[in-house]
């Protein structure tokens, strides 16, 4: 027990350092490139690969490999679970290779085909953009290569017992793609000399990914071979990654249609949804991710026990943890988007007028903060289930709804209303996973939590007004901006936590006599 928790506060501290250092990357790359066009179109070109990563990579195929890998390790030999790593990622090498080619080919002649098509019937401007993203995407589509072969290594390497290593896989791509960044503003060259210099960086942070993982299998006897023969193993993993593989497709042309949506409204769009999507993204990679990381294993053991009682409070607990997380994180974030925005990004060639234009699109962001965290731990309640369909299903049903909402919501709101899109998609995904794991279930409704959400609500509005007038109140000090902005970050959220947390002790939310229990066994060690 203390091994596996050593393992998971390795992962989780190095989690966090890559969450920092990825929104680090994203500070420098706003203050070089601004919310200019070719911002826009380096977020687009590297959005593809990326999602290819999570089609082919790091979700389906750890879920299907790792299971497979340790029935090998256990049943057989380490060689027998070393021959199916050759096999894998021989597969996986053929496959990206060939889409990689392919996708090249397809973005090198994309001013030919969309000469063919008539330009899409889009104006010169939205042409040129998504040119240019068409240009840059062939330099970064290689990165796929590397990346899809070190998430079959990392999950290898997971197996065997070394977690440091895979964890640290992010960590390496964004200190490569910052010293990129360095080297070219060392050199002060030219804006597109720059992006060349930064997408060099993107496919040598990749193939330090791929190759810090392989060096460890290395080292634990591991000799890559080139080998496609298809057994019974290569085809059980096949057969898990089919339902995920789907869901993640639908999520790949959800996000890719979305970013064509943006590119295609100004020259700002694609940039700043990013980046404040990058800002929200830190408390839910923090917090929801270790929430349904724990939970997971529980609902599943429950579940495999035919526990129903017992699966049904686990997976109450989980949800209760994310809402009383991240609703005061989703008020508190809209309220402060502002100096939030100012204080990270507003520097170089990130003006006054993209902090104007971001907030609202942060604010917006910050209020789906609850649902996105909702919907991954109700995810975790069908795959304990083993239930695949249904969250394809639901993946379905918030694309269609994210399209249709994109298409009418920019024409009244513009960028905003792309953010209001996705909230609301994600809204319908949550609310079609619940009601159908409520029938699925009868101890899995939400009624039961229906208390405790008034409580943290209630909570948090209090807290919201604690910040809005500790906001008012440092704006007024004879301060530089950036300095009123530091002190409302940096000593207003603090407060503000200490005083949502108060409230939910007074108010006995439950959960409340666990962590009395746990301080009591603290106090008596002490003692």
């Amino acid at each position: 027990m203390s091994k596996s928790l050593k393992n998971i506060s390795v992962v989780a501290t190095v989690t966090v350092v890559s969450r920092v250092l990825g929104l680090v990357r994203e500070i420098v790359i706003a203050a070089i490139f601004g919310t200019s066009a070719l911002s826009s179109a380096f977020v687009s070109a590297f959005t593809l690969p990326n999602l290819f990563r999570r089609l082919l990579g790091e979700g389906a195929l750890t879920a299907a490999f790792v299971p497979t890998m340790s029935h090998e390790l256990e049943h057989n030999d380490r060689a027998a679970a070393f021959s199916l790593v050759s096999k894998i990622s021989s597969w996986l090498l053929v496959t990206t290779a060939g889409l990689v080619a392919l996708a090249m080919l397809v973005m090198a002649n994309a001013a030919s085909l969309l000469r063919l098509t008539g330009n899409l019937g889009l104006d010169a401007a939205t042409v040129q953009r998504l040119l240019l993203g068409a240009n840059l995407a062939v330099i970064l589509f290689p990165y796929m290569v590397f990346v899809c072969l070190a998430a079959s290594f990392s999950a290898a390497c997971q197996v065997l017992g070394r977690f440091t290593e895979p964890a640290l896989s992010p960590v390496w791509l964004n200190l490569v793609i910052l010293a990129s960044l360095g080297l070219g503003g060392w050199w002060a060259w030219g804006a597109m000399e720059r992006m060349h210099l930064l997408c060099g960086g993107v496919l040598a942070g990749g193939f330090l990914q791929m190759i810090v993982p392989a060096g460890v299998l290395w080292r634990e006897g591991w000799r890559p071979t080139f080998d496609l023969q298809a057994d019974q193993r290569v085809r059980e993993i096949g057969r898990l990654m089919a339902p995920t593989l789907i869901g993640s497709a639908i999520y790949l042309i959800n996000i890719a249609v979305s970013r064509f949506i943006g590119l295609s409204l100004n020259d700002q769009a694609v940039s700043v949804l990013n980046w404040a999507n990058r800002v929200m993204e830190l408390p839910i990679g923090v917090f929801a991710a270790a929430i349904s990381t724990v939970i997971f294993p529980l609902i599943a053991r429950h579940a495999a026990r035919s526990d129903w009682g017992q699966l049904g409070k686990d997976y109450h607990k989980g949800l209760r943890l994310v809402l009383v997380v991240n609703v005061p994180a989703a008020v508190g974030l809209a309220l402060l988007s502002e100096p939030i925005v100012r204080l990270l990004f507003q520097r170089g060639a990130f003006h006054a007028s993209d902090t104007v234009l971001m907030t609202p699109i942060l604010a917006v962001y910050a209020l789906g903060l609850p649902f996105l965290s909702f919907t991954s731990v109700a995810l975790r309640g069908f795959y304990a289930l083993k239930d695949t369909a249904t969250p394809v299903r639901a993946a379905a049903v918030s694309f269609v709804a994210n399209i249709i909402l994109s298409v009418v919501l920019m024409h009244w709101f513009s960028t905003v209303g792309l953010a209001v899109a996705s909230n609301l998609a994600v809204l319908v995904q949550a609310w079609f996973l619940q009601t159908r794991l409520s029938r699925k279930l009868d101890g899995l409704g939400f009624a039961p939590l229906l208390p405790n959400l008034g409580k943290i609500l209630a909570a948090s509005v209090l807290m919201g007004a604690v910040v809005w007038g500790g906001e008012h109140l440092v704006t007024q000090l004879a301060y530089a901006p950036k300095v009123r902005d530091l002190i409302v970050v940096l000593g207003l959220i603090p407060v503000a936590a200490g005083c949502y947390a108060a409230l939910l002790w007074l108010m006995r939310i439950e959960g409340r006599e666990e962590l009395e229990l746990i301080f009591a066994k603290i106090r008596g060690r002490k003692a």
